[in-house]
């Protein structure tokens, strides 16, 4: 009987790499990756989860196969093995369940308690379960963890109100421009806070151009984050074709100079808002002055935001310990599985016997009565019931608690054989 299950993910997020090398682990054909982790990495089931700010794989097995899970995922994203090693987080079992119980309440995402994940999620597992890459035990897993993540959203109230620096940033940028939709929009810079900034114009139907230093880099940033990519030098001697400018890139002087801006502005007859959204800045404070001109700097943004968190922060700590909580009860499902398998296989054999006695007495009673014939059936099935469900619970429990020598034993009393497991 086999109690050695495990439950491991194997993630690349924001947490460790910046977007440009997290894209690198995306994987392009997710059927096909379901065949190559099943064949060669011993999984018996997976479950893929891709957002732009991770690419996580959840697998059952029963094998240590962290080394397995790189080659393949390297093999299958044309990577070479190094790069697994500074951006690859592995878990298994209890951490596994409680990252995914994170996912799934908000509390893993760059923004706090977005909503965005828990449909994600969703997705995945109904299209692993659709191309029978997962099984039993991940379907079990992901419904239970998205049950748990939409009660623990709904009574926490972790999402309301959600806002990241990029979302405030936009929000402010449509408090002070009339018609923004109209407006021409640019944003330089593909880290972070980029991203949420990105993330939140598309949402709101914003089309906006970006630039960063490279040119590849503003090309792949657009492909996953949408935008237009635009080269750099063009902005820096363009800056009067542009009604907001969002700065959120990583330069170690003024990019955004007072001479630029002033030269943009002649040439401009209505005004620009620039948001600074660098650590260090990098508009020069002088741009202020200029007339027709509104700049507003990371500080006063974070100010806003701030508020907004603190309010949510208080609720993590509670979240943290439903989610404590609830792991030890997922748990516990997650092992009783293991002895469905014994208790499904007793349950056939023993309604077979059942059922082949029955119609043996019947023929030798010779009954035609309708109502004497479904008393003889109950009389059975209550004698079988009343003798087999509570060796089966005990089992059960057994499993929950992970007793394998327990289940082991009931394997030989049963006579279970684990070949017809072709599941």
């Amino acid at each position: 009987m086999e109690m050695n299950q495990k439950i491991i993910n194997a993630r690349v997020t924001f947490r460790n790499s910046p977007i440009h090398i997290l894209e690198k682990f995306t994987i392009k054909n997710v059927e096909n990756a379901y065949e190559e982790f099943k064949k060669n990495s011993e999984l018996d089931e997976c479950v893929i989860i891709q957002t732009c700010n991770r690419i996580e794989l959840f697998g059952k097995t029963k094998t240590d196969n962290l080394e397995k899970i790189k080659k393949t995922w390297a093999k299958i994203t044309g990577l070479d093995e190094e790069i697994f090693q500074e951006n690859m987080e592995f878990v298994e079992n209890q951490e596994a369940l409680h990252h995914l119980l994170k996912l799934t309440s908000g509390l893993d995402s760059m923004v706090l308690g977005e909503e965005q994940i828990l449909g994600q999620i969703k997705n995945s597992i109904a299209s692993a379960r659709e191309s029978k890459a997962s099984g039993q035990h991940l379907n079990t897993l992901f419904d239970k963890a998205i049950r748990i993540g939409t009660r623990i959203r709904n009574s926490s109230g972790i999402g309301k109100g959600g806002i990241s620096v990029g979302s405030m940033a936009v929000k402010l940028a449509e408090e002070n421009i009339d018609e923004l939709k109209t407006k021409e929009i640019l944003l330089i810079g593909t880290g972070e806070v980029s991203t949420l900034v990105a993330k939140s114009l598309q949402r709101r139907g914003y089309s906006f151009n970006l630039t960063s230093r490279t040119l590849g880099r503003s090309e792949t940033f657009c492909e996953t984050m949408g935008g237009n990519p635009v080269k750099f030098e063009e902005v820096l001697s363009g800056f009067n074709k542009y009604d907001l400018i969002f700065v959120a890139t990583t330069a170690p002087y003024f990019l955004v100079t007072q001479q630029r801006i002033a030269d943009a502005m002649k040439n401009k007859n209505n005004g620009m808002m620039i948001l600074d959204l660098s650590n260090p800045r990098t508009v020069d404070e002088k741009v202020a002055n200029i007339i027709g001109v509104k700049l507003m700097n990371l500080d006063q943004i974070a100010e806003m935001v701030e508020k907004n968190v603190n309010s949510r922060l208080t609720k993590v700590k509670t979240i943290e310990n439903i989610i404590r909580e609830e792991v030890s009860v997922l748990e516990a499902s997650m092992k009783r599985l293991d002895a469905e398998p014994l208790v499904t296989d007793v349950f056939k054999n023993i309604e077979n016997i059942r059922e082949k006695e029955f119609n043996k007495a019947l023929q030798m009673l010779d009954e035609k009565d309708e109502k004497k014939i479904k008393i003889i059936e109950e009389l059975t099935k209550a004698v079988v019931e009343s003798i087999v469900s509570t060796p089966m619970n005990n089992i059960r429990k057994a499993s929950e608690q992970g007793q394998a020598d327990l289940i082991e034993l009931a394997g030989k009393l049963f006579d279970y054989k684990k070949q017809n497991q072709a599941d």
